[in-house]
């Protein structure tokens, strides 16, 4: 299994890019880890102008994705175990690519959500884009340490 992070923009703050190089240079002796940075942003758009770019630039790095996830406030909350099950799941169903997709600062279009049903939140609580890409990158590093019975994770 592959999966791969879509995000809509760009990370520019440098403690939070050495944190996510840190997370996936350790992901790599799990499993086959990508990024895709979606950059849609063009100035003076109205709301659903921005959501409709950057839905259309989604949808089109979904092609060769077998199983989408929106990273949603609005989606299922669960734990670091729980999420490691999760992975475990994909893996056991013989998911050959999942991919997680984080939306720019306005969210996703409704085609989006019309065409990617499974969503997960990672809080209740809104954190930056670029803070929420290297969040996530750790939690799915700490879900393979939690499959592979690791001392990363403490219950």
């Amino acid at each position: 299994m592959k999966i791969t992070l879509i995000s809509v923009g760009n990370t520019q703050d440098n403690y939070i890019k050495e944190g996510i190089v840190l997370f996936e240079n350790r992901l790599k002796h799990y499993i086959g880890f990508e990024t895709i940075c979606i950059n849609a942003r063009i100035k003076k758009q109205t709301e659903i102008i921005q959501k409709e770019s950057e839905g259309r630039l989604i949808l089109d790095a979904l092609e060769k994705v077998d199983f989408p996830v929106l990273l949603d406030v609005s989606g299922k909350q669960t734990d670091s175990a729980g999420f490691a099950r999760f992975i475990q799941l994909g893996m056991n169903k013989g998911t050959r690519n999942l991919a997680f997709i984080i939306g720019g600062p306005y969210g996703f279009s409704a085609e989006v959500y019309s065409r990617v049903p499974e969503r997960i939140s990672l809080s209740a609580m809104t954190f930056s884009h670029q803070l929420i890409r290297l969040i996530f990158i750790e939690q799915l590093y700490r879900a393979f340490t939690i499959i592979r019975g690791e001392p990363y994770h403490h219950e």
